[in-house]
């Protein structure tokens, strides 16, 4: 789209230059007749006062008709110029048979200033007639003189009729191409729009589910240890206030810099603190202090190789735990739960199992939880398996190629 472009930029440079060469050969030829006229001979006084003015007449409509009208699709301008033309050249030829040279410039911009094909002709046509009984005229409209004048007439017709074809075919190619690079700009703005709408969605998408994964679990968190400090506070158990405010305070500075490493773009701050063993083994300690459910963590490869994998494969392990650990929080009433890491010949997977109240997979989605757990997982290349049925526990299996990379 780029080479296009340059391409009808240089086009349309070029067509200008010409056109500024074609204007100053027209003016400049207009000066040598009107300078011959005046060290010929064959031409003085009157008849010599009634040429150089239809000259400068000539100058003076292709300035301001003529010449406005090249490109620019003006008929009225194009037909009355081109009438203007072909009195001034019968005139001038009449007056001044050697200015018959003219009709090379007069031919060309009968074409330039063309709408049809058919238009060319006829004026083609009379400019040649015109100019041919001026000739007749100036010779003494003698038989041989129209036998002398005939042939060549012929042939300029040919020439003309030629090279007005040539030229048509030149502008008509010249508009089609620019015509092209205009819809080629239009459908680039148009693919540059979509592009930005994709991008803005994908990242509001990204941000839902950064917001969901990390800020809203948070606040969760916070109101259920409120709720709860609430509770023993109205038994009077003070000490276990004050482990949950605890609670409450720890929970609420990792939302704030969770917030802080959203707005900046980065990975998670617990991934920049541990390993993604040990943020895992505290999340299930942490999630085991605030709801009472017994939480496992099992590693099925080592320590080393877990701190290893990729930033982009440790952010969206455990951003599945996290969600996963919020649905079992609120819907399962689970008593135990089981996280487990590991590597198959698949891959890289992750594996969260509940005993709780489980539900049925192919009911419709009431939560943003699981759509956006699939939406990050498949956005890395991998896969989640949910297995669960209402009285029998919940089973989620994400799953990432180990080929996968992080992106950049």
């Amino acid at each position: 789209m780029a080479t296009m472009e340059t391409e009808g930029v240089v086009s349309q440079a070029v067509w200008t230059r010409t056109l500024v060469v074609w204007h100053a050969v027209f003016y400049t030829m207009l000066a040598i007749t009107a300078l011959v006229s005046l060290l010929s001979d064959d031409l003085t006084g009157g008849p010599r006062l009634v040429f150089l003015g239809v000259l400068a007449l000539l100058g003076l409509a292709y300035q301001f008709i003529g010449r406005p009208a090249i490109g620019n699709h003006a008929p009225v301008r194009a037909h009355l110029y081109r009438v203007l033309l072909i009195a001034a050249m019968a005139v001038l030829v009449m007056l001044y048979p050697q200015s018959i040279f003219l009709l090379f410039l007069a031919s060309p911009q009968i074409w330039l200033l063309n709408e049809r094909i058919l238009d060319g002709v006829l004026y083609s046509i009379a400019l040649l007639v015109a100019v041919g009984t001026a000739q007749l005229y100036a010779a003494g409209w003698t038989y041989e003189a129209f036998r002398d004048i005939l042939p060549w007439m012929l042939i300029s017709l040919v020439v003309s009729m030629l090279l007005g074809i040539w030229i048509e075919k030149v502008i008509e190619q010249s508009e089609q191409r620019a015509e092209l690079i205009r819809q080629l700009h239009a459908a680039r703005d148009e693919l540059a729009e979509a592009h930005h709408s994709a991008g803005v969605m994908a990242e509001r998408e990204r941000m839902a589910r950064e917001i969901h994964d990390t800020l809203a679990q948070g606040m969760t968190s916070i109101v259920m240890l409120s709720q709860t400090a609430s509770v023993e506070l109205g038994r009077g158990g003070v000490d276990g206030v004050a482990a949950r405010l605890a609670a409450i305070e720890d929970t609420a500075r990792e939302n704030l810099a969770e917030a802080r490493a959203l707005v900046a773009a980065f990975t998670p701050v617990a991934l920049h603190e541990a390993t993604l063993a040990e943020v895992l083994r505290r999340q299930g300690e942490r999630f085991a202090g605030e709801t009472g459910i017994d939480v496992q963590v099992t590693l099925d490869l080592p320590d080393d190789e877990v701190a290893a994998l990729p930033q982009g494969q440790q952010v969206v392990l455990l951003r599945a735990a996290q969600e996963a650990l919020a649905n079992i929080r609120k819907h399962a009433g689970a008593t135990s739960v089981r996280i487990t890491l590991g590597r198959s010949a698949e891959g890289l997977g992750i594996e969260i199992r509940d005993d709780g109240t489980g539900f049925e997979p192919a009911a419709p989605a009431t939560g943003f939880g699981l759509t956006a757990m699939r939406g990050r997982v498949e956005e890395s290349g991998g896969s989640v398996q949910v297995d669960s049925a209402p009285g029998r526990g919940t089973r989620i299996q994400v799953l990432i190629p180990s080929t996968t990379q992080e992106k950049s």
